[in-house]
């Protein structure tokens, strides 16, 4: 089977890449490197010794994505190609919503032109806005979205069920991520911000490394259990492998648009990520408490009983992992 994968050369793309080419699949990736390195994919042939088509462009391209649909025979599509920060699509909201929506658009419209209609979506938790009750299952209400990114997002589901709605023979699935960390245990690929990082454990890392001088926790004063924000972080090889259980689910079911939370259903605060990351380790991590972020809300964290039941799927790496990897990453590369 013929996956193409927009993003792949990304975090949790390539993460996702591997788990593919191990279960046996043919995959062609999309790249722009706007959020990601060449490297990569190199690391990705020496984890798995396989081989795979890529393709350096912009998944927006119409004329250059209907020269990758003509030269490959595609069952099925895996879109990591959206704009990812929270804080920076509050200050680019037209950069975001021009990625992430007229991309997709492109993306699915070129679908439909040549009748590939599986296709997995990287969603997120942010489409739950402040959430209506804790943990978050897939039926709360979405909308009410405090940034650009989580409104992105949503627009897009919506889009989807719109497509489905017209068109019942398209097979959907809607992942909705909780906060990945982590890296992959051969320490050859992991989460590569360009410039400073936006997301917390990558940030953590820099500064155990010596990289960064200290980490800025985003308020202190939220209903949580020690002010800070509480998170549902998990290990972007379950996240990875949450996609293989949804393509299985397309192929095996089809003609449904289905929805469900990735997370591991425990919620973790900013001090818990750095006490636990110390504890591991053994490096101490610099903080200073800054004030609230533009965008953030105080606790967010999954019940993913749904994706167990239908999907068979569960996090199984615990927070120990989720640091150790992520420092053996920054030690291998050589910070």
């Amino acid at each position: 089977m013929a996956v193409l994968v927009t993003g792949g050369a990304g975090y949790i793309g390539s993460h996702t890449v591997i788990e593919l080419l191990n279960s046996g699949n043919e995959v062609i990736i999309i790249d722009d490197f706007s959020n990601s390195k060449p490297e990569v994919l190199g690391a990705i042939q020496e984890i798995t010794g396989k081989d795979f088509k890529f393709y350096e462009m912009d998944y927006a391209n119409k004329e250059a994505l209907k020269k990758v649909f003509e030269e490959n025979k595609i069952d099925s599509v895996l879109n990591f190609a959206g704009f990812k920060s929270v804080g920076e699509s509050v200050k680019k909201p037209i950069a975001y919503y021009k990625n992430n929506i007229s991309g997709a658009l492109v993306l699915l419209e070129t679908m439909q032109e040549y009748g590939v209609k599986k296709f997995v979506f990287s969603s997120s938790a942010t489409v739950y806005g402040e959430p209506e009750r804790i943990p978050l299952t897939e039926d709360c209400r979405t909308g009410g979205t405090t940034n650009p990114y989580g409104t992105s997002k949503l627009f897009i589901e919506q889009i989807l069920k719109d497509i489905y709605q017209s068109d019942n023979s398209w097979d959907i699935a809607i992942l909705r991520y909780f906060n990945p960390v982590g890296a992959h245990e051969s320490g050859l690929i992991g989460e590569e911000p360009q410039g400073i990082p936006n997301n917390l454990m990558p940030y953590i890392v820099r500064v155990a490394s010596g990289e960064l001088k200290e980490l800025s926790v985003f308020g202190n004063d939220y209903d949580t259990p020690d002010g800070t924000g509480v998170r549902d972080y998990i290990h972007v090889v379950d996240l990875a492998k949450g996609h293989i259980k949804a393509l299985e689910k397309l192929e095996k079911e089809g003609n449904g648009l289905y929805i469900y939370n990735l997370g591991t259903g425990t919620g973790y605060s900013v001090l818990d990520m750095v006490k636990a990351f110390e504890e591991t380790t053994g490096r101490k991590v610099a903080y200073k408490i800054a004030p609230r972020r533009s965008g953030d809300i105080a606790t967010c964290y999954s019940d993913p009983t749904k994706a167990k039941e239908e999907l068979g799927w569960v996090a199984e790496k615990n927070l120990k992992q989720m640091c150790e990897d992520s420092w053996n990453y920054i030690n291998k590369r050589g910070k």
